[in-house]
C-alpha cells in the first residue's frame, strides 16, 4: 500500500490545510492507538500509554489537544510532556517503557508549518509497516471506546530534568567545559528551556539566543537554519564556540570564534577522526546523497569507509543498521551516534564535537585542516504537488549538459523534498562559479517546465 500522509519524518503540511487540521489528528490518534491497542493485546501487555510531546509553535496547543483526544478515544492513556526536543521524547519513551512517542513539530519549517513524528517503544522511527497499518486505520470508521476503556491523561512533571541528565550522561566523566564562554541558539524551539542548562551544568558559560519563543518565531532569523545571528553572537560576545539548534534541536551546527561556520559534514569528518583516535578504528560512516565530496575523500584518506544513503535521517539510520556501524550524518545537521541514542540529536552531538576537542586539544579548524569543501550550490524549486519533474525532456536536458560539462570535477543532484512540495536542485564543483551556473540553468528548467 503506497503511503499517503507519512513522509520522511512523519505526517508535515500547513496548520489548517489537509492534513495539519484538528479533525485529521483526532483521527490520526485514535488510528495509531488501534494500532497501538491491537499490538498490547497481542503482547498481554495492558493499556497502552503515549507520551506527547511538542515544539513551541502556537498551533501545537491545538494539535496536542486533538492527539489526546484520539488516543484517549482508543483506550490509550497519554503522557504530555510540553515543549521537549524531538530527541528527548525518544530517549523518554524508552527510558519510560511506554508503547510509543508522539511529536508535534515541523522542525526547521516556519511557524504556520507543524507535523506530527511518531517513536516506536525502543525510541526509533517508526517503521514503514507499522506507518502502513495506520494509513489503512485511517481509512476505516472511528468508533469510541466505551466509556470504562477511555484512556486517561497525565503531564509529566520531571520530563526536561530527565534528558538534562541524560543529556550530560554522553560527555565524558573526566571532561567538563570549564573555562569555555559557549553561544547556544535554540532558535525560540523546543530546547529554549533545556540546552543551556545541559551546557552550564557542564562547567560552560553560557551566552544563550533564541530562548524567548512567542509561538510565532520558531526558527525565524536565528538557529542552525539562520546561522547568521549566531556568527554575529559569538564575534560579539568573544566566544569560544557557538551552538545552534533548530526548531526541534535533533540539528546541529557550530560556529568557531574566528566566525567560521561547520556544517554536518565537517562535524561527521572531526567525529570520525576521535573514534580513530579512541578506539583505535571506525568500522565505516553514512551521508547522503548530498555529502560533500571532499569529506568522502578525507575519511578515505583515514581508511574509513563511506557509504551514502538517500537523503534523510531516516535513511541514514537504515544504513547504519544494515551495516552494524554508528556514526553518520547529514550536511544539514542531523547526526547519528547509535552508540549515544537512537536517533539524530543536536544536544548530544555537540557534546560529542567538544568532547572531541577537549580529548585532541586542537580546535575545529585544526581537525579539519586537511579538508577544503568542495562548493555546492543548492536551489529549492517550489512545484505542484504530485508534479513529474522525472520524465520531463526540459529538465533531462539541461541535468545531462550539467554532467557532460563537470565530468568528474563535479556532482549533480536533482531530488524531491520528502516533507514539502520543493524541487531540490543541487550542483557540487571543484569551481563554484560552474556550480552556480548549472544550478541556475537546471532550476531554470525546472521553473519554465513544471513549477
Amino acid at each position: 500500500m503506497e503511503r499517503q500522509y507519512f513522509g520522511t519524518d512523519g505526517i508535515r503540511g500547513r496548520v489548517g490545510e489537509a492534513p495539519i487540521t484538528p479533525d485529521f489528528v483526532l483521527k490520526l490518534g485514535y488510528a495509531a492507538g488501534q494500532v497501538l491497542v491491537g499490538s498490547a493485546n497481542r503482547a498481554a501487555q495492558g493499556r497502552p500509554t503515549v507520551l506527547i510531546g511538542k515544539d513551541t509553535r502556537v498551533s501545537g496547543y491545538m494539535l496536542e489537544a486533538a492527539l489526546e483526544a484520539g488516543f484517549s478515544s482508543a483506550g490509550v492513556d497519554v503522557m504530555l510532556a510540553g515543549p521537549m526536543p524531538t530527541p528527548a521524547i525518544a530517549y523518554l519513551t524508552r527510558a519510560l517503557r511506554l508503547a510509543a512517542g508522539v511529536v508535534i513539530s515541523a522542525s526547521h519549517n516556519p511557524y504556520y508549518d507543524n507535523g506530527i513524528k511518531f517513536f516506536s517503544a525502543d525510541g526509533n522511527k517508526l517503521p514503514d509497516e507499522v506507518e502502513g497499518q495506520i494509513e489503512a486505520q485511517l481509512l476505516l470508521p472511528q468508533v469510541c471506546a466505551p466509556s470504562e476503556k477511555l484512556g486517561k491523561a497525565r503531564r509529566l512533571g520531571d520530563a526536561a530534568g530527565r534528558y538534562i541528565e541524560f543529556c550530560k550522561s554522553t560527555f565524558p566523566a573526566a571532561y567538563d567545559l570549564k573555562g569555555m564562554r559557549l553561544v547556544v541558539d535554540c532558535a525560540h524551539g523546543a530546547a529554549y528551556d533545556i540546552a543551556p542548562h545541559v551546557f552550564h551544568e557542564l562547567g560552560a558559560e553560557v551566552i544563550p539566543l533564541g530562548i524567548q519563543p512567542n509561538g510565532f518565531n520558531i526558527n525565524d532569523g536565528v538557529g542552525a537554519t539562520a546561522p547568521d545571528a549566531l556568527v554575529r553572537a559569538v564575534l560579539e560576545h568573544r566566544a569560544d564556540l557557538g551552538i545552534a539548534l533548530d526548531g526541534d534541536a535533533d540539528r546541529l551546527l557550530v560556529v568557531d570564534a574566528s566566525g567560521r561556520l561547520f556544517n554536518g559534514d565537517e562535524l561527521l569528518y572531526v567525529l570520525a577522526q576521535d573514534r580513530i583516535a579512541t578506539d583505535g578504528r571506525i568500522a565505516g560512516a553514512v551521508g547522503t546523497l548530498m555529502t560533500n565530496l571532499a569529506v568522502e575523500q578525507a575519511l578515505g584518506r583515514l581508511g574509513v569507509e563511506f557509504v551514502r544513503a538517500p537523503v534523510g535521517d531516516r535513511y541514514v539510520l537504515e544504513k547504519l543498521r544494515e551495516r552494524g556501524w554508528q556514526l553518520g550524518a547529514e550536511g544539514s545537521g542531523h547526526i547519528l551516534s547509535l552508540d549515544r541514542h537512537t536517533t539524530g540529536d543536536g544536544i548530544v552531538s555537540s557534546l560529542l564535537v567538544l568532547a572531541a576537542l577537549r580529548r585532541s586539544g586542537r580546535s575545529l579548524a585544526q581537525m579539519l585542516s586537511g579538508v577544503t569543501l568542495f562548493p555546492q550550490r543548492l536551489i529549492n524549486v517550489r512545484i505542484a504537488a504530485g508534479a513529474d519533474w522525472q520524465s520531463d525532456p526540459t529538465i533531462a536536458d539541461a541535468v545531462a549538459a550539467a554532467r557532460a560539462s563537470l565530468g568528474d570535477a563535479g556532482r549533480v543532484l536533482i531530488r524531491a523534498s520528502g516533507t514539502e512540495p520543493v524541487l531540490r536542485v543541487m550542483v557540487e564543483a571543484e569551481d563554484g562559479a560552474a556550480a552556480s551556473r548549472h544550478a541556475e540553468a537546471i532550476a531554470a528548467s525546472v521553473r519554465s517546465a513544471i513549477a
